[in-house]
Parts: C-alpha cells; sequence; structure tokens
C-alpha cells in the first residue's frame, strides 16, 4: 500500500464520529506531530500516542491498530525529514481562516500544534522565550485559543495582519526547528529574526 493510501486511511480513522471527544482529527494530528518533532524535548511514543487520542481506541482487531500507529510514526518522520531539508513544511490545509475561522482547517491544525507545545510547554520556553513567544505568534493567532486576551483581541480586528502571520507559518516551523534542532544555526541571526 502506498504511503497516500496509509495517510487517506488515517484520515479517516481520526476523523471519524466514534473517538473521543478530546482526540485529535487528522488536521489537529498533523499539527500535533509537527510541534512533537520540533520540541526541543522528546516526548516518548507511549506518551504522545495516548494524548493523541485521549483513550485507547476501540480498532476492529490488531492488525488495524499496528495499520494506524504505524501511520502515525511514518507521519512524524516524515515531517522531520522536510523540517531537516530545505524546503518549507507546509500545513495540509489553506493558510487561512476563511469566513469562519472556529470551522476552518487551519484552525484546528493550530490548535494540534498547540496540543503538542503544551505536553513539554516549560521546555519550549526555557531556552529563549521571546524569541520562541514571537515565533508560536502566528500559530497562536491561528488557534483561536487566546481571543480573550486583549493584545489578541486587537490582532485579530486587523485582518490583513491576521492573513500576513498565517501565511508567514510554514517559515516560522522552519525557524524554530533550526532553534530547537539545529542550534548550531542560531549564529545566524536572520534565522531568528521573523520576517514579517
Amino acid at each position: 500500500m502506498s504511503f497516500a493510501d496509509q495517510l487517506e486511511r488515517l484520515q479517516q480513522f481520526l476523523d471519524a464520529d466514534d473517538l473521543h471527544d478530546e482526540a485529535l482529527d487528522y488536521l489537529a494530528g498533523h499539527g500535533y506531530l509537527t510541534a512533537l518533532t520540533i520540541s526541543p524535548a522528546e516526548v516518548p511514543e507511549q506518551e504522545w500516542m495516548f494524548e493523541l487520542f485521549a483513550e485507547e481506541p476501540k480498532y476492529t482487531d490488531d492488525a488495524q491498530k499496528a495499520d494506524i500507529e504505524g501511520t502515525l510514526r511514518e507521519l512524524k518522520a516524515l515531517i522531520g525529514r522536510i523540517l531537516a531539508s530545505d524546503e518549507d513544511l507546509e500545513p495540509p490545509c489553506e493558510l487561512t481562516l476563511g469566513d469562519e475561522p472556529d470551522l476552518s482547517d487551519l484552525r484546528s491544525w493550530c490548535v494540534g500544534f498547540l496540543e503538542g507545545v503544551f505536553l513539554r510547554e516549560e521546555d519550549w520556553f526555557s531556552q529563549d522565550e521571546e524569541t520562541v513567544s514571537e515565533l508560536l505568534l502566528p500559530i497562536m493567532v491561528g488557534s483561536g485559543l487566546f481571543e480573550d486576551q486583549p493584545e489578541f483581541a486587537e490582532i485579530a480586528k486587523d485582518e490583513e495582519m491576521v492573513q500576513d502571520m498565517l501565511d508567514h507559518i510554514p517559515d516560522v516551523l522552519t525557524q524554530l526547528y533550526l532553534l530547537f534542532q539545529a542550534p548550531e544555526e542560531k549564529s545566524r541571526p536572520a534565522l531568528l529574526d521573523p520576517r514579517h
């Protein structure tokens, strides 16, 4: 079976209605795996797998369990290879919140990414809190999780600025990855200076 077919099966599984209410759907799961790949602290597989599903899914059999978990591992490894290359990692959705932000694919992806950050939040911010906060800002804005905070409410009023931030998400992912996974690159200040 091709990896595209495996991903399609994973998507159907994660987007089905019979998973736990707090389980991540496919787009949130992709964001979550992206954050885990960037994370400055390794999260054991057993822990991140459990947190993704919120409880053990009701697999039809051991073969389905092996298939779903294996595809999640492969997707995480693929995200890692893209981030380590010179290519930008594009979320598997449009970089826009559209007319109904709460229903948008990008919102799901951003929420999933932050779920991955929250697993090791202290480690993310312990090295260079200001830079990391600045880089995470577009994803935080996209997630809608902070809309009740005055500074985020202010940003949300400026649709052009919000869209500009969202357009920078692939660039931000590369910069976060370099910050945490390639510390020798830190001597190149351009990488740590968000271009927006």
